[in-house]
């Protein structure tokens, strides 16, 4: 079975070279010639954020300091931040499976490409330029913010896809709709990640752009975006199975769920060399999608993230995601995409208010309290709905929070 020969050949090479995977051996008494099924792999202890966090700046590095050509990290926004280093194989892999991306959403070396996350230390930018740069494609370097600037050069340089995480996706949107620049642009598809989004936010993104979406997926631990993404048949996203190995795993359990069932995506890198990973939990909460694609690819596919195990909040015993809030949501007439939900606790009660945004003309009265009744049906549990109009919840250039607990701050 070639998968096993690969996860073979990978712990045997942890074991030779990365010191991060030869301490976690030996202190779990695990021999690389031991591995000889599936079920002997399965064995293999996790690698979780925090075992990567432990290793700052550098303990990950599994190569001579002449073999990495690059680093990148994670934001540190929610502790000590996690420092990927990467060989030129490392980086010219990358570039393949991103251009690999590109292929499937219908892009070609024709194409103008608006790039507008981030550059330097996170990886989103310069994956999404390598990429193009790989297949031949024109990358537009614009990086986040300066919406003005980003609008000039869309239609000066009638870029024809869009590079962006789904909230500055929507920015734009909104932009493009309030100064009528809707038949100066030449958009054509859009290629959105870094964060979950939901079917009305999603539709919005479209209509006001008349672009094609495309979901992408990755993670800066896993080399970056780039990792997976859906085709034109928009059911799942094809991972590169011949770079990665996918578990879907039981969270409480930690064995495999039923196939088709949602648990928590846990990856291993067959050929990462910098900073190889063995079993690395994501936390990001999806499902496989059995069967072959309509579209004839060979390669799998795992489901759009609903949410992550730690994005959950537990609310009087029920827990919360924000993908639930997102499909009660897009059931409710005249309910936009954008919505903020803020877990408090007074008198003595934990309690959730639900701010989301209504089209012009809706009662709003009336949808709170169709909101709060959906809410209670669906999730079981009584929310306080706040219904405000379009535009009154505050826009991101990155990624939008969708749920903040207050509790214990």
């Amino acid at each position: 079975m070639e998968t096993l020969k690969n996860l073979q050949a990978l712990v045997k090479r942890l074991e030779e070279k990365s010191p991060f995977y030869q301490q976690r051996f030996k202190a779990a008494g695990i021999v690389a010639d031991d591995i000889n099924t599936m079920a002997d792999f399965e064995q293999l202890p996790f690698t979780d954020k925090g075992d990567l966090r432990n290793a700052y700046p550098l303990g990950l590095q599994a190569v001579p300091d002449s073999e990495v050509v690059r680093i990148h990290s994670s934001s540190g926004t929610t502790g000590q931040p996690v420092i990927i280093p990467y060989t030129a194989s490392d980086v010219a892999d990358w570039a393949e499976m991103f251009a690999r991306c590109y292929h499937y959403a219908g892009m070609t070396d024709e194409d103008r490409i608006q790039i507008t996350p981030g550059y330097g230390l996170w990886t989103a930018g310069i994956g999404f330029q390598a990429g193009a740069e790989k297949m031949g494609a024109m990358a537009i370097p614009m990086g986040p913010g300066n919406t003005q600037k980003q609008l000039q050069m869309m239609v000066d340089l009638k870029a024809t896809v869009l590079a962006s995480t789904s909230s500055y996706a929507l920015l734009l949107a909104e932009e493009v709709a309030n100064q009528n620049l809707g038949d100066q642009i030449h958009l054509k598809r859009g290629v959105i990640g870094s964060e979950r989004w939901g079917d009305k936010m999603r539709s919005r993104i479209a209509e006001e752009l008349g672009i094609e979406l495309f979901d992408i997926y990755g993670l800066t631990e896993i080399y970056g975006p780039g990792i997976s993404i859906d085709c034109s048949e928009h059911d799942g996203l094809h991972y590169w199975s011949d770079y990665l190995y996918f578990e879907i795993l039981d969270q409480e359990t930690l064995k495999p769920v039923p196939e088709g069932e949602y648990g928590e995506l846990v990856i291993t890198t067959f050929r990462k060399e910098g900073a190889p990973l063995l079993r690395y939990r994501t936390h990001d909460i999806t499902r496989f999608i059995p069967g072959p694609c309509a579209c004839g690819s060979v390669f799998p596919r795992h489901d759009r993230i609903i949410g992550r195990t730690d994005d959950m909040v537990k609310v009087k015993g029920v827990n919360i995601y924000p993908g639930q809030i997102d499909e009660l949501l897009k059931t409710v007439a005249g309910v936009s995409s954008e919505y903020l939900a803020t877990v408090d606790h007074q008198d003595g009660k934990d309690r959730v208010v639900l701010a989301f945004e209504v089209l012009n003309g809706i009662d709003q009265k009336a949808i709170e309290e169709e909101v709060k009744r959906q809410f209670k049906s669906r999730v079981g549990l009584s929310v306080i709905p706040q219904a405000s109009s379009i535009g009154s919840l505050p826009r991101s250039e990155k990624k939008s929070i969708r749920i903040i607990d207050r509790r214990f701050s």
